[in-house]
């Protein structure tokens, strides 16, 4: 047979067939005196196993050890490993999929800034009163973005730190207040008297449990210089000096 004629075959391309050569799982064949390979009824046994231990989901790799244990002993662990690791990716679309039906669901809809946890996302749907405030919605993006970094034991302390912030109604009043102060800096010079009182009522909507442990404000790292390079001269010294406020009071 020529290499078009395996190919059909056993139902693989002639591209497939010259790779499978090229990584070694295929015995190049003998050449005839044209220099056409001829392949034999050996080459499309071996051909067509490879090709049902690839749908099957094996790697190359993989394959390779099937194929060098003449005898198959190997076959049946390496089948039983990808079953497992297949039963983990079902269980893994599972959870995806429980995910997402809760984010569908959501009371309120998707915010802006989502996709975002479920817990975050009602508390975002309680405060959209505040989508009109253009800190607030720097904010919002700043935590969809930390939930999303975070390890999960720190994700669920802030979402549990703005739940008691965003969530009972004099919270949300001090942080409306505080929104509305740090907005009216947009146009404002960093020595503006209404940078301190700006900062005095942030200060005083943020409980401990929010920032439990606040590092150097001396060298800003990567992502707190580049928030403060996305806001007003006035509104990163209103930033810079509730961090210090909070820094005092917690030492």
């Amino acid at each position: 047979m020529r290499i078009g004629e395996l190919a059909d075959v056993v139902g693989v391309t002639t591209r497939a067939v010259r790779h499978y050569h090229h990584v070694g799982l295929l015995p190049e064949p003998e050449r005839r005196a044209n220099g056409y390979r001829e392949y034999g009824l050996r080459h499309a046994v071996v051909l067509a196993r490879i090709r049902r231990l690839t749908e099957l989901g094996l790697g190359l790799a993989e394959v390779r050890d099937v194929l060098a244990d003449d005898a198959g002993k190997d076959l049946v662990e390496v089948l039983t490993e990808l079953d497992e690791d297949l039963a983990r990716q079902e269980e893994a679309i599972r959870e995806r999929r429980g995910r997402l039906r809760a984010l569908l669901e959501a009371e309120g809809g998707l915010p802006a800034e989502g996709p975002v946890s479920p817990e975050l996302a009602a508390l975002f749907a309680g405060t959209a009163h505040l989508s009109g405030s253009p800190m607030a919605a720097k904010d919002r993006e700043i935590i969809a973005f930390l939930e999303t970094a975070m390890p999960e034991e720190a994700r669920q302390q802030l979402v549990s730190s703005l739940g008691e912030v965003l969530g009972p109604p004099e919270a949300v009043a001090r942080a409306d207040e505080a929104y509305a102060r740090l907005d009216a800096l947009a146009d404002a010079e960093p020595d503006d008297p209404r940078v301190a009182e700006a900062a005095r009522a942030l200060a005083d909507c943020i409980p401990p449990g929010l920032f439990p442990e606040i590092g150097d404000l001396d060298h800003d790292g990567g992502v707190l210089r580049a928030f403060y390079e996305d806001l007003a001269p006035a509104q990163a010294e209103a930033i810079r000096r509730t961090l210090h406020i909070l820094a005092e009071e917690r030492r």
